[in-house]
């Protein structure tokens, strides 16, 4: 099998118009199986686009209908969520449950979840943002390494009008040969901003660290040094990046952002928690359980939907969706408190991993590991040629050592091709022969410690 690389693949369509099985489709495209818990987070989606044509009275009641996942590592929970976040251009965060229980644990409180989701939106809203003025950011900049190179005359009413022809051509010339990198080594003289402190502060209260909503500019303006500037020599390349990320930073409207940011976290976030299974305590019972009922009850409110005070402004939760996951290989679902099981409708069970499915996931995601490997390599000259066979091999392997140790289900396969490839990765561009073909013996040679051998705790990731 030979893995050709090619060029980017069209865009997934806009969002009103995928439907529940081109979300499935998709999510096929990066994660093997798992059909159940695909369909579940596809209708939760749709959902969304949905409720967005309703009345506003109505879309207001029409609440998320949250999922559990219910499965052991390495089963593609945490890549199904994450993939339909991208897909849908939402604002996503994965956080661990468990995180909360930690015996000693000083720390942000649950309400941290939501302002970190806000501070994902911001990053992601300004990307966009930024792509849309790259274009004016980029003419403004050179406008002003041009201004630099060649300053503009003073206004002269007498000046001929030949010579400012000539001026504007020169200018032209010149900025052909910066577009073309031609005085990207010259020197110029910029003036830069110096960097200030940190916007924000943390305080320690006797809940933990939280984040303090004010901002020290704004209170003693001129306290700190990022409004000083300073001149600076620097190569015309540096500089160019450099303006070009000031010129972005200046055409776009910060409170705009956070206004698009607030609301989309509160239409389309995703949190998705995972370990839940760790704060699943008995009733009844006492000590480190007692702690676990304790973070689901203060979870609780975030996913019931609650306000949370952020420092770009409020935040309602109550359409936020959140995905859990977790092993439950001791507790269950049941076991969680009766008040979070309701805010949890939805549970889908994502199956154990198959040889065959082993053998998928090497060759169908659309970045699978072997075109990951084969790209990798490929920048150093080397050609890498799986034979079927060989790929039957590696997914035995994988599927025997998972079998005969602990279970960790695709991230096995990480494992198993490292060592695979470890000489041909190791040699790299010095390997005389620049064709190399991965067939079942050459596994069966590399791979054969790994179930020869009754220790195999170095191989467990």
């Amino acid at each position: 099998m030979v893995i050709y690389l090619s060029g980017e693949v069209a865009p997934p369509p806009n969002l009103d118009d995928l439907t529940p099985k081109q979300i499935v489709a998709e999510l096929d495209k990066h994660v093997v199986g798992q059909r159940a818990a695909k369909r579940a987070v596809a209708i939760a989606l749709r959902n969304r686009v949905r409720r967005q044509k309703l009345p506003l009275d109505l879309a207001q009641d029409v609440i998320p209908k949250n999922i559990i996942m219910i499965g052991s590592t390495g089963v593609g929970k945490t890549e199904i969520a994450r993939r339909l976040a991208r897909l849908s251009g939402s604002p996503f965060l994965k956080v661990e449950a468990s995180k909360f229980t930690e015996v000693g644990y000083v720390g942000r409180d649950v309400e941290s979840i939501v302002r970190d989701l806000v501070e994902i939106a911001i990053d992601l809203v300004r990307e966009e943002k930024i792509d849309e003025v790259a274009d004016k950011a980029e003419f403004n900049a050179e406008e002003r390494i041009l201004d630099i190179l060649l300053p503009p005359k003073p206004d002269d009413s007498s000046a001929s009008e030949n010579n400012n022809d000539q001026f504007q051509r020169t200018r032209e010339k010149l900025r052909q040969q910066l577009r073309d990198g031609k005085l990207n080594s010259r020197l110029i003289e910029l003036e830069v901003k110096e960097r200030g402190l940190p916007s924000g502060i943390e305080i320690i209260t006797p809940q933990g660290i939280e984040e303090m909503d004010i901002n020290i500019k704004d209170m003693i303006p001129g306290l700190f040094s990022g409004g000083r500037s300073t001149k600076r020599k620097m190569p015309v390349e540096e500089a160019l990046e450099y303006l070009i990320s000031e010129e972005e930073q200046n055409l776009i409207d910060m409170d705009s952002v956070s206004r698009v940011a607030l609301e989309r976290v509160e239409n389309s976030g995703i949190v998705f928690l995972d370990e839940i299974d760790k704060i699943a305590g008995r009733e009844g019972a006492h000590g480190p359980e007692v702690s676990r009922e304790g973070v689901q009850r203060d979870l609780l409110p975030i996913i019931e939907g609650t306000t949370v005070n952020t420092k770009y402004g409020m935040v309602r939760t109550d359409h936020v969706l959140f995905i859990a996951a977790g092993a439950f290989h001791v507790a269950k679902p049941s076991d969680l408190i009766p008040e979070l099981q309701g805010r949890f409708p939805i549970r889908v069970n994502l199956d154990p991993l198959t040889k065959d499915d082993f053998k998928r996931i090497l060759t169908e995601p659309k970045n699978s590991l072997i075109r990951q490997y084969t790209a990798l390599l490929q920048t150093e000259g080397i050609c890498l040629e799986f034979t079927e066979d060989a790929i039957e091999t590696i997914a035995d392997f994988a599927y025997s050592v998972n079998k005969s140790t602990e279970n960790i289900g695709a991230r096995r396969l990480h494992t198993v091709m490292e060592k695979l490839l470890d000489e041909i990765s190791f040699e790299g561009s010095d390997l005389p022969e620049k064709k190399q073909v991965i067939n079942q013996d050459y596994v069966r040679k590399m791979l054969s410690s790994i179930v020869e051998n009754e220790d195999l705790s170095r191989y467990i990731l």
